[in-house]
């Protein structure tokens, strides 16, 4: 699980977007490639990542303890 804290309000999907710009930016892709899969009108939120695995997310995202 990965928690994300955007200040962008939870208005005209603009949290959203933010969400996945953070996203996308933290992974060094385009934004295009991150998108809400499940939860856009929620606070949780499932996103997909288009053309990265699941170790490779994990390392970029998550910080080594």
């Amino acid at each position: 699980m990965l928690v994300l804290r955007v200040k962008a309000p939870p208005v005209d999907g603009r949290a959203n977007a933010a969400a996945c710009r953070l996203v996308a930016k933290r992974l060094g892709i385009p934004p295009s490639r991150v998108k809400v899969v499940r939860g856009e009108s929620a606070r949780d939120k499932l996103l997909e990542i288009e053309g990265r695995d699941e170790n490779a997310l994990r390392r970029a995202l998550i910080p080594a303890d």
